[in-house]
Parts: structure tokens; sequence; C-alpha cells
């Protein structure tokens, strides 16, 4: 099974997306060694939604974009041209389903673990700040880019409640505008561009990033009694 993917880079790092999997990603140092993680994530990503796994995954580039961005840190802004076409009823549902299942599992790994402000992590700094070290951290930052995710496609929204509460109120918000199905391109913040497809899959990439930092600052910290909700180990 070909995987068509999308490369986003800025010569020294990598961010490798797999198109028809919102949320699926691989990085690193070079194409290569981010081509080469992309069967372990597809596979990881099929189990989490329930999906058969092919015998043979293989990553081909159908889109690619060089960013002076800190791809390293997985800092991205790329668009895909699928990301432009407009949406079905349907296709928009099964989006929606999985955005908002993508959440609940997030608030379900947050919650198992023992002691949310306990980390053996060290302290560092990315283009954003300090590097979220506590599950209590993760959580937060993964929950507050609610309303900064949806006002890029003009819903003004809020991040109140847990992250499933306030992402179901954001798309209950964007329902009530006319035509939001056409899936308009948006000139969002610092140039950035935005879609309605875009916002979903941003949203299980930014998920999938800090659910796997916590699963594995848990494991880290507190031994493999957490419960592997997303399949990161295969």
């Amino acid at each position: 099974m070909k995987i068509d993917c999308v490369w986003e880079h800025n010569g020294n790092s990598s961010l490798l997306f797999a198109q028809d999997f919102p949320g699926a990603f691989t990085r690193g140092e070079s194409l290569e060694i981010a081509a080469r993680k992309m069967p372990a994530e597809i596979t990881s990503y099929l189990k989490w939604t329930g999906q058969p796994i092919p015998e043979l995954l293989e990553p081909v580039i159908v889109q690619q974009k060089e960013s002076e961005l800190a791809i390293s840190d997985a800092d991205s802004d790329v668009l895909f041209e699928q990301e432009k076409a407009p949406l079905t009823l349907s296709e928009y549902q099964q989006l929606k389903a999985l955005a908002l299942k993508s959440a609940e599992d997030f608030l379900a790994l947050y919650n198992s673990i023992p002691e949310k402000d306990k980390s053996c992590l060290a302290v560092r700094k990315t283009f954003y700040g300090q590097i979220p070290r506590t599950a209590t951290e993760m959580y937060l930052h993964t929950r507050n880019v609610n309303d900064y995710y949806f006002a890029e496609i003009g819903v003004e929204t809020d991040h109140e409640g847990t992250i499933a509460e306030c992402r179901r109120r954001g798309f209950e918000l964007l329902e009530k505008q006319p035509g939001f199905l056409s899936n308009p391109v948006y000139d969002g913040s610092y140039g950035e561009e935005w879609s309605l497809r875009k916002l979903m899959r941003r949203f299980i990439w930014h998920d999938r990033i800090h659910a796997k930092a916590m699963y594995r600052m848990a494991v880290k910290t507190f031994g493999r009694t957490v419960p592997d909700i997303f399949h990161f180990t295969g």
C-alpha cells in the first residue's frame, strides 16, 4: 500500500505527513529518516482507528514545501493541495468524529497519569518557549490551542472545560456558519493559510505530538503502568 506523503522541510529537518491519514506524521534530520519511520506510524494510527493494517506500507512524496520554520520542533504551516477541496457532509462528519475521538482519547490518556505534576524530563526550550514537561503542562498546552485554531477559520470560541468539551463546542459553532462545507482558504496568523480540512488534520496532529510525548514521559517517570491508548508501541 502506497502512503501519499506531504514533505515539509527546511534543509536541516523534515516533517512527513500522511495525506490520507489526517494527523499521522513522522520527523527526522532527513527525508530518508522520516520516511523510514512512516510504516510504524501508519501501523500505530490504523490500530488507533480500528482499521486493518496492510502488509506493505510504502511512503511516496506527492507534495513538498520548503520552510523557514523550526521543523525539528514540529513547527509547521503547510496547507495540502488536497485540503483546499470542498467537503461533502459525510466527509466532514467522518473527519469531525476522528478529531473528537482524538480529543477524548487524549483526555483519557491524561486522566490515566497517576501524578500529573511529576516528570523526570529535563527542562528544554523550543521556538514557542519552554517545552511542556508534566502531564498537566502537556494537557493544558494541547487543550488551549482550541480557540486559536478555530479562529484561523473565522470561528470565535474558547478553551473552557475539557479538551473534548471545548473542541465539540467549536464544531457546533462552526456548523452554524452558512456554507462551511465549501471549505474556503483563509489567510490566518503569521501568513499561514488555513482551511477546515487543515483545521481537523492539525487538531489530530497536535494531539498526536503531545500524546506521544505524554505517554513516553509517563513510561519513563512511572513505568509501564500507563495505558497505550494511541498504540504508540505497536
